[in-house]
């Protein structure tokens, strides 16, 4: 049965870190909340709270989500976050990213992706990880494909984005046994 750890541990990419957020990222969060691109395909809970949101991302005791915002090694600006929803008893997990604008197209959404995953299957002990994505986000899918996770079908309708509609997702998923 899959274990997350209680606290956020960091995990050191050469140039990247993905770390606990804190209170101190609030305004990066909420700028890159604001982004169109993000409020569309990886919209935050309506009425967001950022720093509640900070908190409980910051908060693995519950044993239901590893998460992180990655940023620079060098204690630069929040560039993203990425965490993974754990189903413990399945051994089961659903994983989750999104970036700034800036840092999108430089690898850094894959190389966060992989390292979360591999935490995942390695620390938390998961078997299989799912990430699904709009049909319509392109950029998802290139990320999906580059850190490791095949596409397995396509979900019709199967989750309302930020323009309210129900998009069909592409389904890609990792297992702890897949190479890399």
């Amino acid at each position: 049965m899959a274990t997350v750890p209680p606290h956020p541990v960091p995990i050191e990419l050469g140039d990247l870190v993905l770390r606990a957020p804190g209170d101190a990222d609030a305004p990066a969060i909420a700028a890159a909340f604001a982004d169109p691109a993000l409020r569309q395909w990886s919209p935050p809970p309506a009425g967001v709270d950022v720093l509640g949101w900070i908190r409980d991302r910051a908060d693995w005791s519950g044993g239901a989500r590893v998460g992180w915002v990655v940023a620079g090694a060098d204690g630069g600006p929040v560039l993203g976050s990425v965490s993974v929803r754990v189903d413990a008893a399945l051994d089961h997990g659903m994983i989750g990213y999104w970036t700034v604008p800036q840092a999108r197209g430089r690898g850094i959404a894959t190389r966060s992706v992989r390292a979360a995953a591999r935490f995942a299957f390695d620390t938390v002990g998961l078997h299989r990880i799912e990430l699904c994505h709009a049909v319509g986000n392109p950029g998802s899918c290139r990320v999906a494909e580059a850190a490791g996770f095949p596409v397995e079908g396509v979900l019709r309708q199967s989750y309302p984005y930020g323009d309210g509609r129900r998009h069909d997702e592409h389904l890609h998923a990792r297992l702890h046994t897949d190479a890399g």
